[in-house]
This record gives structure tokens, C-alpha cells and sequence, in this order.
């Protein structure tokens, strides 16, 4: 299972255990607790502080394995087989088990010791989901900090009737305590944000007391944070806020065009990101969303959800855009049960049915592809009297066999039972004819939305929602700035946005330089 190259690998990792680990594998004679041994067994070779014990229990699931370390209470498993994506939560599971200090900022370490209950969390999660590590990583290091939280991560592959009981139709899903707590990517701080009751409002205070800011940024994707970096190495006071650091980015399966990386990952892209950020003196406020842009004085200001205002001489708006929907009957009814955007995370739910691609662009038709490998059939409903997306994806899509393309069509409702998706209702725009189709699964795929609608009002937006910019980012208001898919800079691509950012960037320091006081600049100089 692991060749020699990754036994390498992780040899070196693992030397980075100081405390014994002892894991305990539940497994029966199927084939993938067989599977399952195999990956444990070669750990202890790897590192002599491991030590792997098999322990039947005919009442938990299996093939499971929980990981704990002599004099630790610990509430940490995995069922299933933790290879694909989520081989990396495995090691650092192994890595903080065994006393390996978690690379998480320390106000957030001693904010998981302090929490006082009983959080019992599951997570289910697809080997294939790249949104689905974030979650696992951090159930898993709330689990190693607290011995009032456990965490089992289940590969919902590997129990389809756990799943069917509770009907899961997107990953991950997080229970506490026996009932639903989320759906969708999440970070350590935005689980604490939502157990630690007094959380929000300490941030809020801390946030308020801020200094103003020279260049202040909102929104964390690539344009963002390449904006932040230009105005750090300026040497100005700058910062950041994201609602969700990474952005879009972080639900892109494989980037392969960012010139100098042939091949990366979104969750990956943004790791690098935001460490780049952080390698400058940039205060990085995370889980913030603006709601307010008030302009008119001497400073603008952004107010945030959380309660907070953050003042600024210039401000970067890179809020980004999100996936469009449909907006038809149902779609929001059956949200997460089978009406689902991103086909990675949640298609392999879907294995043996029949599901339906909205959209044919490239992204629609990508996802027809990579689902017609695991589903029993694909249909690709587009709006259009054609497929818009490349030449080779559309003739790589009708190669395959079990891949049903109808153009002309406008999707009308999302039909359920009320418990979960069964089909949908099209209109022919050639001759205006009703058509149902049966499904069990909708991935919309039909381009993107601007984050601005909080900016109505305030500058100008395009009547698509874009902010309105110049060719140095400058936006309707004079000293705020805007770069990257918010903006009407066309074709939405991440070397775009990071070129962009950076632009912008430049742009605000000329602002400033061009708008300071005269004893500022003596200053500056």
C-alpha cells in the first residue's frame, strides 16, 4: 500500500514522535479490514514508538482503529482506510498523538484546553474531498488538546448504510452529540466560533482596539493576499480580513496553469499562500466578513459581521465570487440532500445512481467526466444551444457511454420527497415543451456571483455585481482599490487575480504617497 518513496517520507516525519502512540484496530474478514492492516502494520517499522494491538469489538464499526498514548486521554479514531486525501490527516494525527507540537497559534491551542462540556463529534467524510482534511485535522487536534471533546472521522464509502440512515448527501458532515453541526468546509476556529459562546465577542474587542490601517484588505483569496504582500513590503501597516482565507481557491481540485507549478492543489495553493502572508508583518484577521463600507471621512471604515469596525487611510476590496445558483423551486430545499456544487468532495455519495450536471462550460463538463467514473449515469443539462466548454473536454465527454448531453434547456425545479432529490423539471426552449428528468443527484455548475452585494450603494458595480475599476484598480471611490474576480477585469484566472492584487497594491501606496501630509512624507522619507 505505502511504496518505498512514502515509507521514506514518512520515516522522517515520524521522527518528529516523542511519546509512545498505541493504536488500536476493530476488523473483521472483510477485505477492506484487510486493507486496513496492511496500512497500520508498516507504521511500527517506520517509527519504534508506535505499536499497533488488535482489538475485536463486535459493536463498533469496522474496519476502525483508535489512536492514544500511555497517560493521554485521548478520543481520536478513524474508520475506514485514511489513504487519498485524508493520508495526510493520519499522519498528523500520529504526529500529535505522539507529542508533536500542532503548528496552530497559541491563542488557539489554550481556547481549545479551556472548553468545558462533552463534545462527541463524527465526521463523514470521501477519500476523494479536498474540503474534507480541514475538518478531520481539526476535530482530530481538538481531540488531542481536550479530553472533554472526542472525534471518529468515518469514510463514508466504507459504511453506505450509516450513511443512508442518516441521509448524507454531501461531505464533509459533522455531527455533535448525535445531532447535525455542519456541512462544508471548516476551520479549528470557526468549530471554536461556534462551541465557545464568548468567542465572538472577545474577537469583536480585539478587533476594535486595532490601530487604523494603511492599506487594509478584504477578502483572503489570491488577489488578496498578493495584495497584502506588496503593501507589507512597502513597509506600511497593512492587514488583511477574509471570511475565509483561500477563498474559491480552496474548493479547486487541480490547478495546473499557474505558470512555474505544473500541477497543484487548491487546499494546497493556499497553504502556501497564506504561510507567504504571514512571512511579512501583515495582521491576518480570519472568519471576518464585511457587511459596511463607510466612506466620507478621513479614514474609511469596513464593519463586520462579528460587531467589529476596522478602520483604514486605503482599502483592497478582493471579496472574490462564489458558485451561482440556479435559483429555481427546490434548490435551496434540497441543498446538501443530492442538490450539491462540488462534484470532487461529493460525488462519490453518489456511486451506482443517476445525477445531473447543470451547466457546459468547462467546469459542467469536467464534472460530468469525473462523475461518469463513479455514478451510473450523468446528464448535462445546458442552458445553451451548445457546450461552451474546450474542444478536448467536450470529445473526451462524448466518448463516454453512460454521459447524456441536452442543450436548449432551462432547468424549471428541483423535484424531492421531501427528504432528498428525485428529479428535475426542464423546459425546451425550442418549442417550450415540460420535461422531468429522474435523478438522485444536481451538481450545479454554472459560473460565478460577485461577493459585493454589501457594496450596493457604496461604488460602482457593473450590472453583472462587478466592481467597476480602472487600469490601475482603482474603483469609483478614491482610495479604494478592487482586484481579482470581484472586479470587471475579465477572465476569472487565479494568475489573473494575483496579478491584479498586486497592482492594486501598488496602486494604494501611490495614493497614499500622492495624498499624505507633507510632514508624513518627511517622515516616510
Amino acid at each position: 500500500m505505502l511504496d518505498d518513496a512514502l515509507k521514506t517520507q514518512l520515516k522522517t516525519y515520524l521522527e518528529n514522535v516523542v511519546r509512545p502512540v498505541r493504536i488500536v484496530a476493530n476488523v473483521d474478514s472483510g477485505a477492506k479490514s484487510r486493507e486496513l492492516m496492511e496500512l497500520l502494520q508498516a507504521l511500527p517499522a517506520l517509527c519504534d514508538k508506535i505499536e499497533v494491538v488488535e482489538e475485536r469489538q463486535p459493536d463498533e464499526r469496522a474496519p476502525s482503529f483508535a489512536l492514544t498514548s500511555p497517560g493521554q486521554d485521548i478520543g481520536l479514531q478513524f474508520a475506514g482506510v485514511p489513504m487519498g486525501h485524508e493520508f495526510t490527516s493520519l499522519v498528523l494525527a500520529l504526529l500529535q498523538v505522539g507529542g508533536h507540537p500542532p503548528r496552530v497559534e497559541q491563542a488557539v491551542i489554550d481556547q481549545i484546553k479551556r472548553l468545558e462540556g462533552e463534545f462527541r463529534f463524527e465526521t463523514y467524510f470521501s477519500l476523494s474531498c479536498q474540503n474534507c482534511p480541514d475538518v478531520v485535522q481539526a476535530l482530530n487536534l481538538m481531540a488531542v488538546l481536550n479530553p472533554n471533546v472526542t472525534h471518529i472521522a468515518i469514510d463514508g464509502a466504507v459504511f453506505p448504510e450509516e450513511v443512508a440512515e442518516r441521509q448524507i448527501m454531501s461531505v464533509p458532515s459533522v455531527y455533535l452529540n448525535g445531532e447535525m453541526f455542519g456541512q462544508g468546509r471548516m476551520e479549528v476556529e470557526q468549530i471554536l466560533a461556534r462551541i465557545d459562546t464568548g468567542a465572538s465577542k472577545r474577537t469583536a474587542e480585539r478587533l476594535n482596539s486595532q490601530e487604523p490601517f494603511d492599506v487594509l484588505v478584504v477578502g483572503g483569496g489570491p488577489a488578496g493576499a498578493a495584495a497584502a504582500i506588496y503593501a507589507a513590503r512597502k513597509g506600511i501597516r497593512t492587514g488583511i480580513a477574509a471570511e475565509r482565507f483561500g477563498g474559491q481557491v480552496l474548493d479547486t481540485m487541480a490547478i495546473e496553469n499557474f505558470i512555474s507549478v505544473p500541477h497543484t492543489e487548491g487546499p494546497a495553493f493556499v497553504t502556501a499562500l497564506e504561510q507567504h502572508v504571514k512571512d511579512y508583518p501583515v495582521e491576518v484577521m480570519n472568519l471576518q466578513r464585511a457587511e459596511k463600507l463607510s466612506v466620507g471621512g478621513e479614514l474609511f471604515e469596513v464593519e463586520l459581521t462579528s460587531g467589529a469596525t476596522l478602520k483604514s487611510k486605503t482599502v483592497i476590496l478582493s471579496t472574490g465570487a462564489r458558485w451561482r445558483q440556479m435559483n429555481v423551486p427546490g434548490e435551496e430545499l434540497y441543498r446538501n440532500k443530492g442538490v450539491a456544487y462540488c462534484p470532487h468532495c461529493d460525488g462519490p455519495l453518489f456511486k451506482g445512481k443517476r445525477v445531473a450536471v447543470i451547466g457546459g462550460g468547462n467546469s459542467g463538463v469536467e464534472a460530468a467526466i469525473d462523475l461518469a467514473g463513479i455514478v451510473s449515469h450523468v446528464t448535462l443539462v445546458e442552458f445553451d444551444g451548445k457546450l461552451r466548454a474546450d474542444d478536448v473536454l467536450q470529445r473526451k465527454l462524448r466518448s463516454l457511454p453512460n454521459v447524456t448531453v441536452i442543450t436548449s434547456a432551462r432547468t424549471t425545479e428541483v423535484l424531492g420527497d421531501g427528504g432528498r432529490v428525485t428529479g428535475l423539471n426542464y423546459e425546451s426552449r425550442g418549442d417550450g415543451r415540460m420535461h422531468a428528468l429522474a435523478v438522485e443527484g444536481i451538481f450545479v455548475q454554472i459560473g460565478l456571483l460577485p461577493n459585493t452585494e454589501w457594496l450596493r450603494g457604496t461604488l460602482e458595480l457593473s450590472p453583472r455585481g462587478e466592481i467597476v475599476v480602472d487600469q490601475n484598480g482603482q474603483t469609483s471611490v478614491p482610495g479604494v482599490f478592487a482586484a481579482g474576480d470581484c472586479t470587471t477585469v475579465p477572465y476569472k484566472q487565479i494568475v489573473i487575480a494575483v496579478g491584479e492584487g498586486a497592482k492594486a497594491s501598488l496602486s494604494a501606496f501611490d495614493h497614499l504617497i500622492r495624498t499624505s501630509a507633507p510632514e508624513e512624507q518627511t517622515q516616510a522619507a
